[in-house]
């Protein structure tokens, strides 16, 4: 069977997507994309089936000021990007959809062109929810009409084409996000990991101390500096644990570029000897070796680390996160900080508290297991096959 898969030019929007794909194309079927060409096509290699709908600029993460924040930055997310995303995606996923003749479109949540589209060609189509704050706390009845007339504005509204009436992909599970009321279409599948492009990791140091990543995400660079900076100051006096801060603008300076090895760089003059901070890292190997995650409290940073049993301290920014912070804090794994306030004494008692207590990291350990019995992408592609065949004639006959 043949899949279209539409999403923005965000990593963290592309990154479930992109397990569900890796499952499809294993169990035999055809996947394309439909995005911003250039970007998907570095991620995907030249023989990637990608149709080109949406311009370079937005994959540029330095498109909203950093320092927006509550309303405000809600207000650009959906002003500044995704009402323009979805009138200039709408034409190109049409042409994609007649061209490539799917069985079933995968549109992400917020690329409204993807389930716009699906529904104007009468082809059956689910949604990848990439986060589950929506899901799990639905907008004000003022905002949710505000973002309501907004999407019409850019695409038709009805059906709406955040969420397909037939299936949502719910990239977590329940024992996270707590008893909640959703619609039958939610198919609880947990996260989608990927071993696509990952790599096997040895730490630069030898002694075999805990590790601490503090990582805020790709799209948080200059708004992170002074949480970043924060971080390492604390952890430098932390002569126990070895730390990675991953900052991959640069905002702490070009310590990532020293040393002998470029990707994961040198011991930090700057905040000594136990501290790297390092522009990127491969996160799921480094996962297998650290025992506890400070960030931003991003559904797919977080929920990988809770799959690997790994407790956090969160300090959410904007957008989802503070509703994902939420559920991982009220599920018992993690201890919350107020991103623009916590100062060095804060963050070393938040890691302080989290490391000598065995409660989190159990708790971190049994919504991982939780998330493993879901299925993954297995599930989730299933799912999708299901969905299509169900809903496609034409699918029945090729698969």
């Amino acid at each position: 069977m043949r899949f279209l898969f539409v999403v923005a030019p965000l990593f963290g929007h592309l990154a479930p997507m992109r397990g569900v794909a890796d499952r499809l194309v294993a169990d035999g079927h055809e996947v394309a994309w439909a995005g911003a060409g250039g970007w998907l096509r570095e991620r995907f290699g030249p023989d990637a089936t990608v149709f080109d709908c949406a311009s370079p600029r937005f994959a540029d993460t330095s498109l909203r000021p950093p320092d927006l924040r509550g309303p405000a930055a809600f207000q650009f997310l959906v002003d500044g990007y995704l009402v323009p995303l979805a009138t200039e995606m709408l034409p190109g996923v049409r042409s994609a959809i007649e061209r490539y003749r799917p069985d079933l479109v995968l549109a992400d949540q917020h690329t409204w062109a993807g389930g716009a589209a699906a529904h104007l060609a009468g082809v059956p189509w689910a949604t990848s929810a990439p986060t589950t704050a929506e899901l799990v706390e639905p907008l004000p009845a003022g905002i949710a009409a505000w973002v309501t007339r907004r999407l019409a504005d850019a695409c038709p509204a009805e059906p709406d084409p955040r969420w397909s009436p037939s299936l949502v992909l719910a990239y977590t599970t329940p024992d996270l996000v707590r008893p909640v009321s959703v619609p039958e279409n939610v198919r609880w599948v947990g996260p989608t990991l990927t071993e696509a492009g990952d790599h096997d990791w040895t730490p630069p140091w030898d002694r075999g101390r805990p590790l601490v990543v503090v990582t805020l995400g790709t799209a948080n660079g200059a708004a992170g500096e002074r949480f970043l900076r924060v971080c390492a100051e604390a952890l430098s006096a932390r002569t126990d644990l070895d730390t990675l801060v991953v900052d991959p603008d640069g905002v702490l300076g070009d310590a990532a570029r020293d040393g002998n090895d470029a990707a994961f760089g040198g011991p930090d003059a700057a905040f000594g000897g136990n501290v790297r901070t390092v522009r990127w890292i491969p996160y799921l190997a480094v996962l297998r070796r650290t025992s506890l995650v400070i960030c931003h409290s991003g559904q797919n940073t977080a929920c990988d680390a809770l799959w690997h049993g790994i407790p956090l301290v969160v300090a959410p920014i904007r957008d989802d996160q503070p509703a994902v912070a939420a559920q991982v804090v009220a599920a018992g794994a993690a201890v919350r900080l107020r991103f623009a306030r916590a100062g060095v004494a804060q963050v070393a008692a938040a890691v302080d508290t989290v490391l000598g207590d065995p409660a989190y990291a159990a708790a971190a350990a049994r919504i991982g297991a939780s998330f493993r019995a879901a299925g993954g992408a297995g599930a989730a592609a299933d799912a999708l096959v299901e969905l299509a065949l169900a809903s496609t004639p034409s699918a029945t006959a090729r698969a």
